[in-house]
């Protein structure tokens, strides 16, 4: 089982940045897969971005493509979300998950259902 601790949540304003951190512990070695996702109030939850374990390589929502950046620089090391030119919509609970699964390579990054260990969430709040 992997446990994951996301941080670094917090308020900006339009255009501000913010960095999100999640740390894994456990046996993280059988992780294909890091996801970020987020829930708004009223609204479903929505993968944002995806790191594959093997090859570094990188998905985003359509939403947050060019603004936001996912980095690992291995298995062990912590996973960020760098949060750029945020917008109000962006606002929202985000949650770092670890999948074992090959979702990362199969064009399924933003499906929950792939994921089997998450975090507890940090808040992201985007006033004007």
């Amino acid at each position: 089982q992997v446990q994951l601790v996301e941080s670094g949540g917090g308020s900006a304003q339009v255009g501000g940045s913010l960095r999100l951190s999640c740390v894994a512990s456990g046996y993280i070695y059988s992780n294909n897969c890091m996801g970020w996702f987020r829930r708004a109030p009223g609204k479903e939850r929505e993968g944002v971005a995806a790191i594959g374990s093997r090859g570094g390589s990188t998905y985003y929502a359509d939403s947050v493509k060019g603004r936001f950046t996912i980095s690992q620089e291995n298995e062990k090391s912590p996973v960020y979300l760098q949060l750029d030119k945020l917008k109000p919509e962006d606002t929202a609970m985000y949650y770092c998950a670890a999948s074992r699964t090959l979702a990362c390579l199969v064009g399924r990054w933003s499906e929950a259902d792939e994921y089997d260990s998450w975090g507890q969430g940090t808040q992201v709040t985007v006033s004007s």
